[in-house]
């Protein structure tokens, strides 16, 4: 004890003279450096020029701060979720754009791409809702006994990964989940999201292999307390043609609204309006 006192009581004497900028008294000096040499000879060591104000700032960088110069509490900002690149589209992944015409996945009313990626294949979808977004893999184009990927929106604010199957009008939520690395966001009143399931699988009623063609049909809707409801749309579009995972398409569908002058009793109408404005009335 009386030990460690002839040792920590000459160093705190030490540390308050420096910080109040006072020089120790020659007994408090000769205490210190007791069985070290004069200037220059061996045992010696010289007395820390700087203030205590300036090591102590130098120990806190040192002990806060990491080799980047990061307060260790925060760290670097990361991206939760990447954004989806419509660029790509047609080359290195296939994509269906339904909406406006020239839309992207921040846009459409609905949006899908799709690609390989070693035995998985993955998919991205995004849609103006606040609950939920799917797509269904169907063999007629129409619902009922589909299997269904849906990403739902809950009161939590969290996207998840749902995988259903259709009975009927009306989809069945199943245990199985094949997705994985799945992402997702909500925001700017959309639901977003990124994930994978496997290209073969064993053959099941509720589970379709991807490695053949399908119609795809696509939805959105509401959902409550995380639970899909019924969709926005009482005509949900499908693809005109199967989709094989192996062919990159590019395809626009446009929405109800962009297809007024895609109907032919429409185009007949204004071929008729426009001979009879050219030929004038009699």
């Amino acid at each position: 004890m009386i030990l460690v006192r002839s040792f920590v009581q000459p160093l705190l004497l030490l540390l308050h003279s420096r910080w109040l900028g006072v020089a120790p008294s020659p007994t408090d000096e000769g205490a210190l450096r007791a069985g070290h040499g004069e200037h220059g000879e061996p045992g010696h060591k010289e007395p820390h020029k700087d203030s205590y104000g300036t090591f102590a700032s130098e120990f806190l960088e040192s002990r806060y701060l990491s080799d980047d110069g990061y307060p260790f509490p925060t760290a670097p900002p990361v991206d939760p979720f990447a954004k989806i690149k419509v660029v790509d589209c047609g080359v290195t992944k296939g994509c269906i754009r339904y909406g406006k015409p020239g839309c992207d996945a921040e846009t459409c009313d609905y949006f899908l791409s799709y690609r390989r990626i070693g035995t998985d294949v993955e998919y991205e979808m995004s849609s103006d809702t606040d609950g939920w977004v799917a797509v269904g893999f169907s063999s007629d184009k129409k619902m009922g006994g589909d299997d269904v990927m849906g990403c739902v929106h809950d009161d939590n604010g969290r996207v998840r990964i749902h995988h259903f199957y259709n009975v009927g009008q009306w989809a069945k939520e199943i245990k199985r989940n094949p997705a994985r690395d799945e992402e997702g966001v909500f925001e700017n009143n959309r639901v977003t999201c990124r994930f994978k399931r496997p290209l073969y699988v064993p053959r099941e009623e509720t589970l379709v292999d991807l490695h053949l063609s399908w119609y795809y049909l696509f939805a959105w809707g509401p959902a409550i307390q995380g639970s899909i409801t019924r969709h926005d749309i009482d005509n949900p579009p499908v693809s005109d043609h199967m989709i094989s995972i192996y062919k990159y398409e590019d395809i626009f569908m446009p929405s109800t609204a962009y297809q007024t002058f895609n109907s032919p009793l429409c185009l007949l109408l204004i071929v008729a309006l426009t001979f009879y404005l050219l030929m004038g009335t009699p």
